[in-house]
């Protein structure tokens, strides 16, 4: 059965943050801004709802109808990478409002965003994220494949970046590519900027 898909509104912007604390609670990137588990527990749902927020009044968010999976998309115009402003502003406000203290915060969005395309126009993946006991079920592969299907028609290209080679390798069935070399966060794992070009 196809998975019913809807857009996300500020109603449900606490379960999505929710979903994406639990789904990204044990992720490289994660444990790496956070790497104390009690801390993280604390704190790790309003780092990723800094997410939500932005993509809620910048982009859009399309959820799985049973909550199960959500996909967070930001349409970037040429020569704006993560929409100016909030490429500039994100960083700081996920460390403002997360842990002030820990510039691991600011340190991920800073770097991911020095390496953001900048020449083409984009639908740029934010963040993906589908319930711990859901993964591998497939669900996001079928929450984002109707937005490919429109970057494909509409000549659009998109852009991630993969936290794991395991999501990197996903990605890569779906058309997306290696951009080059792999974002490397200080002391801390890998993270791979990925392009997919309109089919």
């Amino acid at each position: 059965m196809a998975l019913e898909i809807r857009r996300a509104d500020q109603s449900d912007r606490d379960a999505v943050a929710r979903l994406l604390d639990e789904a990204f609670h044990e992720d490289p990137v994660s444990s790496w801004v956070f790497p104390d588990p009690e801390h993280r527990s604390a704190v790790h749902g309003k780092f990723l709802g800094v997410f939500v927020d932005v993509a809620l009044a910048e982009g859009w968010i399309d959820c799985a109808a049973d909550g199960s999976a959500a996909a967070l998309w930001l349409r970037i115009p040429a020569g704006d990478p993560e929409g100016g402003a909030v490429e500039d502003e994100l960083p700081a406000k996920m460390r403002a409002v997360a842990d002030p203290d820990n510039e691991r915060c600011e340190l991920v969005g800073r770097l991911t965003g020095e390496v953001h395309p900048t020449a083409e126009e984009h639908e740029y993946l934010l963040m993906i994220a589908v319930a711990p006991g859901r993964q591998g079920e497939g669900l996001g592969t079928e929450l984002i494949a109707p937005v490919l299907e429109r970057c494909d028609r509409e000549g659009v290209p998109a852009y991630l970046e993969a936290s794991s080679e395991r999501s990197g390798r996903l990605y890569e069935r779906l058309g997306f590519e290696h951009t080059g070399t792999p974002v490397r966060l200080p002391d801390g794992p890998l993270m791979w900027p990925m392009w997919r070009k309109p089919r």
